[in-house]
């Protein structure tokens, strides 16, 4: 399983849930747990996939999540899980 970690930050606005997860069902990206909350009037998301079927590449996918995010005024990055590990652990 190739799983990565997607965030997603910004001023919450209706339809960042459904848009992102729009872009991920198109991608044949599996969405394998989801969190999020507002603090204030700050959308916070954080995201486990599964790209093992992903119709695209990695790189592909996230420019392509961070051009949804500049359209919507939110930050969105992917991280693959193995390097995400690796940055936080000590």
């Amino acid at each position: 399983m190739k799983r990565a970690v997607i965030t997603v930050v910004g001023k919450d606005t209706v339809g960042i849930i459904a848009k992102v997860c729009t872009y991920l069902a198109n991608e044949n990206v599996n969405i394998l747990d989801i969190s999020q909350t507002i603090l204030k009037e700050f959308f916070n998301m954080i995201m486990i996939v599964d790209m093992s079927n992903a119709g695209n590449d990695f790189v592909k996918i996230a420019n392509g999540l961070e051009e949804l995010g500049n359209s919507m005024g939110l930050v969105i990055r992917i991280q693959r899980e193995d390097i995400f590990d690796m940055m936080h652990r000590i």
